[in-house]
C-alpha cells in the first residue's frame, strides 16, 4: 500500500486495517505490487492493469516436464483425480488456465443409473489432530459420482478439447456389471472426443451397493470381463481405476492388463468411518436421524497405501503405465510416487484444502528436483534439502565439547555454563578468521549432466523394494546421539525403555541419554527424537546376537 510519500509503503499493523494473519499476508503482498509498480513508473517502464509480480528466470525454467503415456502427450505429469475438483466444465476449464497438465471428469453413468447426493457429505479428517490447511491429514467423503447426465459430459468434452487441445481429457465412467452398459457408455465418452477413459471400479460407498464401483472392481474376473468389452467397443487408450479395498491390488491390475486395458489408476479412497463423537454420533450425519455409512478416506492418510499399490503393480507388471492418486500434495511426494513406478500423478485433498493454484508450485518443484538431479554437489541431498547442519532447536551448536573436552547438557545451571563458556571463547576467538566464515556460494554449481526427463525417473526405487526374505540381517545398525544436539527431553529414553529394548540410559542430573550395548537398531528413538539427525543410525561393529530370552533348542544359522 502506497502512503502520502510515494516511496513509503506499508501494510498490516502500520496500515491500521489488517486483524487477521490472512489480511496481514494480503497486506504484504499489495505493498509488494505497488513497490513494483513504483519502481517500474521511475524508469518509465510499462505495468499490466493486472496486478501480479514478474518472476524470475533460471535454468531450472528449461526443464522439460512433458511425459508421453499410451502415445499421448501429457504438458506435464500433474493431473485432477475424477472427484471434487473436476464437478464441472467451467472447473475444468479454470484447472487448465491454472496449468493442469491433464483432468479426469467426475464420473458419469447412463441416465438409468443417475444419482442424487445426500449432505453433508465431505468432512475434514481427524487422523491429524486439530489441523488445518496443507497440514491437514485427510477427507472423508459420501459423494456418489456426478449428478450431470451423460449428455452433459459429452457435450463439455467436446467443447474442452476444442477450446484446450493441448491439454489431455480424460472421461471417467462407471455402470454395473452389464456388457452392453460398457460398451453403449464407452463408444459415448469416445465420440465426445475425450483422449482416453478411465474406468471407475472402484468407488468404495454408496455405488457399491448399486452393483456398480466396488461391486466390480474387487472381483478379478468381472474386472477382467468389463476390460474385454471395453477393448472391443473403443481404440482409444483407457485406465482401470483400482480399489484399494482388496487382498491384493496386484491381482486386480493383472486382470484389467489381460482385459486390454492400457494401464490402471492407484488408487481411489480407503473405505473408512473417520470418528464418533462424544455421544456416539458419527459425522458426516444425515438427516434428524443423524444417520451415517462408511466413507472414502482420501489424503495423506492414505499415501502409504498407494505408494505401496503404486510400486507392487510396478514391480509385477513393468512398463505398465500407472496413473497415481492418493495423498499427493507437493512435488517432493510427486516424485516418490514416479520413483515407484507412476507415470502420472492425480490430486484432489491437496485441491480441497487449497485450489487450482496448487500446479504452478508442483511444477516448478518437480523442475527444480529434476534440476538438482543433474548437480554432483547435490548428491547427498534428500530432494531440495541439503544435509542438515548440527543444530539445537534450529540454531547452530556451540563447540563446548571442544572447549571443556565433555557436553553438557541444556537446562538450568548447565545452560549458563554453556552460555558463558561459549561467549568466553568467542572472546577469545578471531571471528573474522578464515575458519569462521561460512562457505562460499559463488560460483554457483553448473550442471554435470542434463536434467534428468519425467520418464527417467519412473520406477527408479523398484529395484530396492521387495520381499522380507530379500532383506539382508547380517547387516545391522545401532543408535548414536549427539550429546551436543541433544536438549535432553527424554523421549528416546521413554520410547525405548516402554515400547523398545531398554537400550538407552538417562542420567538422573545431566539428563543427557546414553545407548548401551542391548540396542538392536529398531530405531523408534530416531523416529520420537523432536531434533532432526540428533540421534543417527551407524554401522554396527560387533555381530548381532538377539536374546532370545530361553536358549534355541537348534543351532540356527
Amino acid at each position: 500500500m502506497q502512503t502520502s510519500e510515494n516511496w513509503v509503503f506499508c501494510g498490516g499493523d502500520l496500515a491500521g486495517m489488517a486483524n487477521t494473519t490472512v489480511e496481514s499476508v494480503n497486506d504484504g503482498k499489495t505493498a509488494a505490487w505497488f513497490m513494483h509498480k513504483y519502481m517500474q513508473s521511475l524508469h518509465k517502464a510499462a505495468v499490466p492493469d493486472t496486478p501480479k509480480l514478474p518472476m524470475f528466470f533460471t535454468p531450472i525454467d528449461l526443464v522439460d516436464t512433458s511425459v508421453e503415456i499410451c502415445g499421448l502427450k501429457f504438458p506435464n505429469p500433474w493431473g485432477l483425480a475424477s472427484a471434487t475438483p473436476t464437478t464441472s466444465a467451467p472447473m475444468i476449464r479454470r484447472a487448465f488456465k491454472e496449468g493442469w497438465g491433464f483432468v479426469v471428469t467426475k464420473t458419469f453413468a447412463l441416465d438409468k443409473d443417475i444419482v442424487t447426493n445426500v449432505s453433508p457429505r465431505i468432512v475434514r479428517g481427524t487422523t491429524s489432530g486439530h489441523t488445518y490447511g496443507p497440514g491437514q491429514g485427510a477427507f472423508l467423503n459420501i459423494e456418489l459420482i456426478s449428478e450431470k447426465t451423460c449428455a452433459y459430459w459429452c457435450q463439455s468434452v467436446k467443447e474442452l478439447k476444442a477450446d484446450f487441445p493441448d491439454f489431455i481429457v480424460i472421461s471417467s465412467i462407471m455402470c454395473g456389471y452389464s456388457k452392453d452398459d460398457w460398451m453403449v457408455l464407452a463408444k459415448r465418452a469416445e465420440e465426445s472426443g475425450a483422449d482416453a477413459l478411465e474406468l471407475n471400479l472402484s468407488c468404495p460407498h454408496g455405488m457399491g451397493e448399486r452393483g456398480m464401483g466396488l461391486a466390480c472392481g474387487q472381483n478379478p474376473e468381472l474386472v477382467l470381463n468389463i476390460c474385454r468389452w471395453v477393448r472391443a467397443a473403443i481404440k482409444i487408450p483407457f485406465f482401470a481405476k483400482l480399489t484399494p479395498n482388496v487382498t491384493d491390488i496386484v491381482d486386480i491390475a493383472r486382470a484389467a492388463h489381460q482385459g486390454g486395458a492400457d494401464g490402471v489408476t492407484a488408487t481411489n479412497t480407503v473405505s473408512g468411518l473417520m470418528g464418533l463423537k462424544g455421544k456416539g454420533n458419527a459425522w458426516p450425519a444425515i438427516g434428524k436421524e443423524k444417520r451415517t455409512t462408511y466413507g472414502g478416506v482420501s489424503g495423506n492418510a492414505i499415501r502409504p497405501i498407494a505408494l505401496k499399490a503404486v510400486s507392487a503393480i510396478a514391480r509385477a507388471l513393468p512398463g505398465y503405465p500407472i496413473l497415481a492418486a492418493g495423498g499427493i500434495d507437493s512435488a517432493e511426494v510427486g516424485l516418490q510416487f514416479l520413483h515407484a513406478g507412476a507415470c502420472a500423478l492425480q490430486v484432489c485433498s491437496a485441491v480441497q484444502n487449497q485450489d487450482f493454484t496448487l500446479v504452478e508450485d508442483y511444477n516448478i518443484g518437480l523442475k527444480a528436483l529434476l534440476y538438482l538431479d543433474s548437480l554432483d554437489v547435490t548428491a547427498d541431498w534428500d530432494g531440495q534439502s541439503p544435509p542438515t547442519l548440527r543444530h539445537q532447536k534450529g540454531k547452530p551448536v556451540p563447540k563446548v565439547a571442544d572447549i571443556v573436552g565433555k557436553s553438557l547438557p541444556s537446562f538450568g545451571p548447565y545452560l549458563e555454563k554453556r552460555i558463558k563458556l561459549n561467549a568466553e571463547n568467542k572472546k577469545q576467538s578471531d571471528l573474522l578468521a578464515e575458519s569462521e566464515m561460512p562457505e562460499k556460494q559463488r560460483p554457483v554449481p553448473a550442471p554435470k549432466k542434463a536434467a534428468p526427463s519425467v520418464k527417467e525417473m519412473v520406477g527408479r526405487a523398484l529395484k530396492s523394494i521387495g520381499a522380507y526374505g530379500d532383506l539382508d540381517n547380517t547387516q545391522q545398525v545401532v543408535a548414536l546421539i549427539d550429546e551436543e544436539m541433544c536438549i535432553n527431553c527424554g523421549k528416546c529414553y521413554m520410547t525405548c525403555n516402554d515400547s523398545g529394548y531398554q537400550a538407552i540410559e538417562f542420567d538422573p542430573e545431566t539428563h543427557l541419554p546414553r545407548i548401551t550395548k542391548d540396542c538392536t537398531g529398531c530405531t523408534l528413538c530416531v523416529s520420537v527424537c523432536p531434533i532432526i539427525d540428533c540421534i543417527t543410525m551407524v554401522k554396527r561393529e560387533t555381530p548381532y546376537n538377539p536374546n532370545r530370552g530361553v536358549p534355541l533348542a537348534v543351532a540356527v544359522s
